[in-house]
């Protein structure tokens, strides 16, 4: 009784962790473009991946059975608790300190490093090298790059698309601090919406809006109104309607890819029956990203690339895609790397990729499968002692 509890309280554990780092990226093209605030988006990122979690016990239930580590160690350590909670633990830590650090790391990467260290901490030499390889890291490395390789392409292929709709980006210029609140955009000398800033400087010019605001409000996003009318409704209320939906899009295949992970182990040991347990991690996730996703958010809404609206529908439409996909055939790919990786594609496309920043994060994630391991080979030891 005792092992369960510890067990069960271990996987809410990974649930807080995964929540605080990963619930905002799905949403992190919204706020990084100005579609929606942080809490607005935050909010949308809660509801979304709460309905993916719940969907998870009916279309991912193939990805428990990848991370229940069938196959990695002998069956005999998967009923042991010991080796069940030094995984859990191992890996919970592991994604809270990179939560905390602004790190948009992956819960399925340190899942991974977990079950490899308690693994070797177990059997040595009898981890099963051939199912890591092909079932575990091999979807991790490829999906970064085929994310980046099909942000490449898609993104020129919707520009050509939006300018034969003749829908044309046109920017905004922010100039000096700020002096109230709630400003207009002007396109010309007619205003077409609020923004957040302070004051407004009309100017007769047909093509550039202009508006004073703070500098930190300028320098985070990118102001740009897509003009022009779509079957007799304004582009920019079509692309911001889209940009919302792809965002939930993410987010629902983030807990749809996610939650099966985080109760694998759990669910093998036994205790809350699978149903339950989805449900109470999904909350749990819920509760993490709404305490503690928002150094992660500054991180991947605007230290990657610059962003409009276009070009976050772009990604997350790349990123929703692969991850329910690979989800539905139980591939355990990673939602961060996947997300990252068309990030990185709009940055290297647009050539506004900020490229330190990319490092730190590749990085991370190079760091996080050792780091993992450490802790779960250490919990392992000390459990067991």
């Amino acid at each position: 009784m005792i092992w369960a509890g510890l067990i069960l309280a271990a996987t809410l554990f990974v649930a807080f962790a995964n929540g605080a780092n990963d619930n905002f990226k799905g949403v992190a093209t919204l706020f990084g473009a100005g579609a929606a605030s942080y809490r607005l988006a935050l909010w949308w990122a809660s509801i979304t991946t709460l309905a993916g979690s719940i969907c998870a016990y009916f279309l991912a239930r193939g990805l428990i059975e990848t991370f229940s580590g069938k196959g990695l160690v002998p069956e005999s350590y998967l009923g042991d608790p010991a080796f069940v909670a030094a995984v859990i633990l191992g890996a919970g830590a592991t994604v809270l300190i990179a939560a905390r650090r602004g790190l948009p790391i992956s819960t399925t990467h340190a899942l991974t490093g977990a079950l490899v260290g308690a693994g070797l901490m177990a059997v040595g030499g009898e981890l099963g090298f051939a199912i890591l390889g092909k079932d575990f890291l091999a979807p991790l490395l490829v999906s970064p790059g085929l994310a980046l390789v099909l942000t490449l392409v898609l993104y020129p292929l919707f520009r050509w698309v939006h300018a034969r709709l003749r829908i044309r980006r046109e920017n905004c210029l922010c100039i000096g601090p700020p002096v109230s609140r709630g400003p207009l955009v002007y396109h010309g000398d007619m205003p077409v919406g609020e923004v957040s800033g302070t004051a407004v400087l009309t100017a007769a010019l047909p093509a550039i809006d202009i508006v004073i605001s703070d500098l930190a409000d300028c320098e985070r996003r990118d102001r740009t109104i897509y003009a022009g009318r779509l079957l007799g409704v304004e582009a920019r209320k079509i692309l911001d309607g889209l940009h919302f939906l792809s965002a939930g899009a993410v987010s629902f295949a983030r807990g749809l890819n996610d939650t099966p992970k985080i109760v694998a182990l759990a669910a093998a040991f036994g205790g809350l029956a699978l149903d339950r347990l989805i449900l109470v991690v999904a909350l749990v996730m819920a509760v993490g990203g709404l305490v503690g996703a928002r150094r992660v958010a500054e991180t991947m809404s605007g230290r990657i690339t610059r962003l409009n609206h276009g070009q976050g529908l772009t990604a997350n439409l790349v990123t929703a895609l692969l991850v329910i996909f690979a989800s539905h055939l139980g591939v355990p790919v990673s939602t961060t790397h996947v997300s990252c990786g068309a990030l990185f594609g709009i940055g290297a496309a647009n050539g506004r990729a900020r490229w330190t920043t990319i490092g730190g994060i590749a990085s991370a994630w190079v760091m996080t499968l050792p780091i993992a391991a450490a802790f779960a080979a250490l919990g392992f030891w000390a459990l067991r002692s």
